[in-house]
């Protein structure tokens, strides 16, 4: 009797905790997904989240954040798992959960930790994946580059000069810059502003935020 009884607690409390995650809304660490019959999108938003801080992806899950659950929990899982093997690289570590709703359906819970060898991508389009807010977007040419620099872990140097004194002294008056505007403040082509910010990202003097656009840079 106690076993099924601390069996029910068990379950009651991992229902009320998928609760508790559902009223948060979708955010930068949170995806709901209604099925899994699209096992490419589910790929992409795990490549975002193992290259950004990490996060959970819900199947099973209205937009609104209402329980719909899935008939044959075990068949879905059993399809996303070998999607998933198939269709990122490098492998990403992960964790599924699930969780038994009131209709008797469940809902598959993906835990993604943040990578230790970013950038993950998906093999089919060959293309990284990253999260801004409540979207995975496509990684520019720079993140990709940064997210590589991260992960060597090497420690670099950079000469300050004029380009990059411009670029400080925009950012005081600014905050922030994006690519396109470097490359027009400092009267230099794309490919040298864009190797310059990745470096100073890298060197711990800016930070990023990737965007549906142009990523910005902003100070550390």
């Amino acid at each position: 009797m106690q076993l099924a009884y601390d069996g029910e607690n068990i379950k009651a409390r991992s229902l009320e905790k998928l609760q508790k995650t559902l009223r948060q809304g979708e955010g930068l660490t949170l995806e709901f997904k209604f099925k899994a019959k699209y096992p490419d999108k589910i790929i992409k938003e795990m490549v975002a989240f193992a290259n950004t801080t990490g996060g959970q992806l819900i199947v099973g899950v209205n937009d609104d954040g209402s329980l719909a659950g899935l008939n044959f929990a075990d068949e879905e899982e059993f399809v996303l798992v070998r999607e998933i093997e198939r269709g990122i690289s490098p492998k990403l570590d992960y964790a599924i959960e699930r969780i038994k709703i009131p209709s008797a359906k469940e809902v598959l819970v993906f835990h993604i930790p943040e990578s230790n060898q970013k950038p993950h991508k998906t093999n089919i389009e060959g293309k990284v994946y990253v999260r801004h807010k409540d979207k995975t977007i496509q990684a520019s040419k720079e993140i990709r580059e940064i997210l590589k620099g991260l992960n060597k872990g090497k420690s670099l140097r950079f000469n300050y000069g004029d380009k990059e004194r411009i670029l400080m002294s925009y950012l005081i008056e600014n905050k922030s810059i994006t690519l396109s505007k470097f490359c027009e403040m400092a009267s230099i082509n794309k490919k040298i502003a864009s190797r310059t910010l990745v470096l100073m990202v890298l060197t711990n003097v800016l930070q990023y935020q990737a965007r549906d656009g142009e990523d910005i840079y902003y100070p550390v």
